[in-house]
């Protein structure tokens, strides 16, 4: 096995292939050409002395040893990403590419006007936006900057704390319309008009905090992407956990149960060795000053 000097372009494909699953994926995916991506594979499996992938009737299948490298290769590909944001900086500059990791929630509903407040301020500046409720290995460089609505479990991480993000209970009108307000959370529970998570147990332990025992059947609607419950609040599916900011911005929910109240930690997280480069401090400034703002913002339809 000869593993000195392989170049990184083979890697790369080597990473694609194992998303695509396919020459053919792979090379769109890299938007080269399909003898290209060919190449590397049959290079690098020179250079490694044994196969990395099989072909199956469904496509490619990586091998063990492919299985292996895989982690490696991404640390790789992470290191790559931040070389390249780096060197897109001007020296002296706010300029350059921020990459941010939010919830789908705060993703779409939240930090667009901020970042496009920031972009007005530093048009240099340009933002790579990773959605999604898992957390993203800030300290294996996935993103330069993650808001998280959970306390940052690692060590080594430079983490501001926010504040509280409150949520209530809310239901669309239309909803309230045909079936009333609900009077007590047991009666709600049982009416299987609940939207909530469909694999994450998490508002199951919130009202088993409260004393309340919920089972996955007691919701009528259950996804685990935000947006999906979000739209069915909206659309009057049934009654939902919402943060009052973005209830707020349609006149036709209103706040049922008022006296259930649960809140959420929002935390600005970046990495130690990032905090000082000049396009990095100015968005985490611009991110909390923004969000501080959405967090102090008063609900007008409680």
């Amino acid at each position: 096995m000869s593993m000195q000097n392989i170049d990184w372009a083979l890697w790369r494909s080597f990473l694609a292939i194992l998303r695509e699953s396919s020459l053919s994926g792979a090379a769109r995916a890299l938007d080269v050409a399909h003898p290209t991506v060919r190449r590397h594979l049959d290079e690098l499996e020179a250079r490694l002395g044994a196969p990395l992938f099989v072909r199956s009737p469904s496509g490619l299948v990586a091998t063990d040893l492919a299985l292996s490298l895989r982690e490696a290769a991404q640390t790789m590909e992470s290191a790559a990403y931040l070389l390249l944001r780096a060197a897109s900086a001007e020296s002296g500059a706010v300029a350059g590419a921020v990459r941010i990791a939010a919830s789908e929630i705060i993703g779409v509903e939240v930090l667009p006007p901020i970042l496009s407040a920031l972009k007005a301020r530093h048009p240099g500046l340009s933002f790579e936006l990773t959605l999604g409720n898992s957390i993203e290995d800030v300290l294996r460089h996935d993103a330069d900057i993650a808001v998280r609505m959970t306390r940052p479990a690692q060590e080594g991480l430079v983490a501001r704390k926010l504040g509280l993000v409150p949520l209530g209970l809310y239901a669309h009108e239309s909803w309230i319309a045909r079936h009333g307000e609900p009077v007590s959370l047991v009666d709600l529970i049982g009416s299987g008009f609940l939207i909530g998570y469909d694999r994450d147990p998490g508002i199951i332990r919130a009202l088993a905090a409260l004393g309340l025992h919920a089972a996955p059947t007691d919701f009528g609607f259950r996804s685990d992407s935000d947006l999906a419950q979000l739209a069915a609040l909206r659309s009057g599916l049934g009654v939902g956990l919402c943060q009052h900011s973005i209830a707020a911005r349609d006149p036709k929910l209103r706040r049922v149960l008022p006296a259930f109240t649960h809140a959420l930690e929002m935390w600005l997280v970046t990495h130690p060795n990032l905090r000082d480069a000049r396009r990095v401090r100015a968005t985490l400034d611009g991110l909390a000053a923004g969000l501080t703002d959405y967090i102090d913002a008063p609900a007008h339809n409680p």
